[in-house]
């Protein structure tokens, strides 16, 4: 009777669980077991903090209680997050196609508060953090530049962008960029032009350092570091660097 219900439990196609609320929901399976051979990893040192769920003996659903803490770094768009990005996209969008980021630049138009927790739990499921791969019973799979120049419209082979050898053209002394801002939307505020003036440079620059931090990289500190002052120029001159690598 026992291995019949493992058979069972090993062919449902949406695996339930429960939170600690007592709303029950599922993610996809079927549910390989702890019984399975690990994926044999031979070119990193296994670490057991990494290994996908499906190898922990214990899998802790507490980051789902409250799903508006995972994207928390992704400003809502009900801010001005939205107004900013429209304003100089009016104006700068030729250079953004030049640059080759306009239609990565559409995806932070799309609010990631808004998403399926159980679908992201079935991705996650399997994924090993330490080798940035799905362990799937028929090997390793992970993204590759060809799938983020899908998704993001980058280039995959471009000039390779290195911050310690790329100079300023423009001095980080010449433009008017506000450091001392704890929020993004403290950062916006301080940076973006009245209704109806031009978008000067220093206001493009300071936007591609917010989307760098804010939408790209997703900075973990909520405020933009001056470390993406250099990448955010050469973007602005319209330098075709490989983008797609550095994701």
């Amino acid at each position: 009777m026992k291995e019949a219900s493992l058979k069972i439990f090993q062919s449902q196609v949406l695996l339930p669980f429960t939170l600690a609320n007592g709303s029950t929901h599922a993610f996809l399976g079927p549910f390989m077991g702890q019984n399975k051979k690990k994926f044999g990893n031979t070119l990193l040192p296994e670490d057991a903090s990494s290994l996908p769920f499906i190898h922990s003996s214990e899998i802790d659903l507490s980051l789902f209680n409250d799903t508006t803490k995972i994207f928390r770094a992704f400003p809502p768009l009900k801010d001005r997050h939205l107004q900013w990005l429209l304003r100089v996209e009016q104006a700068m969008n030729s250079s953004w196609v030049e640059a080759g980021i306009f239609e990565f630049i559409q995806l932070a138009k799309f609010d990631l508060h808004l998403f399926d927790p159980q679908m992201l739990l079935s991705a996650i499921f399997l994924w090993n953090r330490e080798t940035r791969a799905f362990e799937f019973p028929c090997g390793f799979v992970c993204p590759t530049l060809l799938d983020i120049a899908a998704i993001t419209g980058l280039a995959p082979i471009r000039d390779r962008f290195h911050p310690d050898v790329v100079e300023e053209e423009i001095s980080i002394k010449e433009v008017s960029i506000t450091w001392d801002k704890k929020t993004y939307l403290a950062f916006i505020n301080a940076h973006v032009g009245q209704p109806g003036t031009p978008v000067s440079e220093s206001e493009h620059i300071a936007f591609l350092m917010y989307w760098l931090s804010a939408c790209v990289f997703c900075t973990p500190s909520l405020q933009v570091p001056k470390y993406y002052y250099v990448l955010a120029q050469t973007l602005h001159l319209k330098k075709k660097i490989c983008l797609s690598k550095l994701l």
